[in-house]
């Protein structure tokens, strides 16, 4: 899917929300949060580089954005117990959480299956996957006492169709895909929460230059290129919509 054509957010669309966006200290992460700032809302910025959150926080600061908080985690190495407690702690500041976007990931290395190794294996599952699910889980509580909840689930071309040597990277997209059809469908009775996946494209980040190393990053868009559709599923325009792949063309 695609979100409506020529579509754009109206001024202040994401007054009063509060998002909690994982990775977001760099890239598509951080692009999408100084937008969501520059929308109204208060972000909650969640990374494991202390140093590359603040100059997030600095940048929607300077712009004039809602304050924001920073909510410093290591996705590896966070346990159960780490959620939950970063659920209380949204619940006891903000009193409800109106997005979510799991946008953090590690892509490990592209090998064949045969010589990938199982720890990197592991730590892939642990950050794209595990970490994913026990999040959603724990904030159940404050997207429930939201009376208009979006999860989004930033996912990649190689999820939804396989590609040779994208190994633990690959399936754990494919898992999200899944996991995000299975909450969209339990979620759709009863709760005011919706949850959808974007496929976002080839943008010059990160993980991109080193999953393509020789590819010029010039001739891609950047990350602020394609926040506009993040925009859209995380503010009340997408309401009603839950369960879908979204993809930037």
């Amino acid at each position: 899917m695609h979100i409506p054509e020529n579509w754009s957010p109206a001024d202040a669309s994401l007054h009063k929300r509060t998002l909690l966006i994982t990775g977001a200290g760099n890239g598509i992460g951080a692009a999408v949060a100084c937008a969501c700032a520059a929308q109204g809302a208060t972000v909650i910025l969640l990374d494991k580089v202390v140093r590359s959150l603040e100059a997030v926080y600095d940048r929607i600061e300077a712009a004039g954005g809602p304050q924001p908080a920073i909510y410093p985690m290591d996705l590896e190495g966070a346990t159960e117990k780490d959620y939950f407690d970063l659920a209380t702690t949204i619940e006891t500041e903000f009193g409800c959480l109106d997005g979510l976007l799991h946008n953090a990931a590690m892509l490990g290395a592209l090998v064949p299956l045969t010589h990938f190794e199982s720890e990197l294996w592991y730590r892939i599952m642990q950050i794209n996957l595990n970490a994913p699910f026990m999040l959603t889980r724990a904030c159940l509580s404050p997207l429930m006492k939201s009376e208009d909840a979006s999860v989004v689930f930033c996912s990649d071309r190689v999820g939804r169709k396989g590609k040779a040597y994208w190994g633990a990277y690959a399936v754990s997209k494919a898992a999200n895909e899944n996991l995000m059809q299975i909450l969209a469908d339990e979620l759709e009775t009863n709760t005011h929460i919706r949850v959808n996946s974007i496929d976002p494209g080839p943008v010059a980040t990160a993980l991109r230059s080193l999953a393509y190393p020789g590819e010029n990053p010039e001739q891609l868009a950047k990350p602020g290129d394609v926040v506009q559709p993040f925009l859209y599923l995380l503010g009340s325009d997408s309401r009603g919509t839950s369960g879908e792949q979204f993809e930037i063309s």
